[in-house]
């Protein structure tokens, strides 16, 4: 716990500096700050047990940059030739990763790739997601940049 809060607080303390910059007096109200909100985080966002692993990471990374690129033309092809019609709707997608951390930015990562937003909770543990065409394999798409999350942070979620 006193290395996450370390590494916290030096974090926190390094952005000060890059924003605030290295008068005595910034540094000084700057480190306070840190210490404040390194504790602060400590209480809302608990240390997680996440692992994260290179290799897999950087395999999400890829294709992260990949589908994003891929499926931003994709997009502007439907948006823009009317022989691609839209069919938007929404898929419920059942994720294996709990509530919490771990599914909170998954469901982050995927917002961000054209095409899908997941909109919330259904009721029943699934995931509401809004797609620009509900006949695509939009579930298996998650399914598999779920699975490259978890491989890549390690672990099914902190709870």
């Amino acid at each position: 716990m006193l290395r996450v809060a370390l590494v916290r607080v030096a974090g926190f303390f390094a952005f000060w500096i890059i924003v605030a910059g290295t008068k005595p007096v910034d540094i000084f109200v700057g480190l306070l700050a840190a210490v404040i909100v390194a504790w602060v985080s400590l209480r809302l966002l608990p240390p997680a047990t996440i692992r994260l692993r290179p290799i897999a990471l950087a395999k999400l990374v890829l294709r992260f940059l990949y589908q994003s690129i891929v499926a931003g033309v994709d997009v502007a092809r439907r948006a823009l030739d009317p022989r691609l019609p839209l069919r938007p709707g929404y898929v419920i997608y059942r994720p294996r990763l709990r509530p919490g951390t771990m599914q909170n930015t998954f469901c982050t990562m995927t917002s961000l790739l054209p095409g899908t937003l997941p909109s919330g909770p259904d009721g029943s543990g699934g995931l509401v997601v809004h797609c620009l065409d509900e006949t695509q394999p939009v579930a298996e798409r998650l399914a598999a940049e779920e699975a490259l999350l978890t491989s890549a942070l390690g672990g099914n979620d902190d709870g």
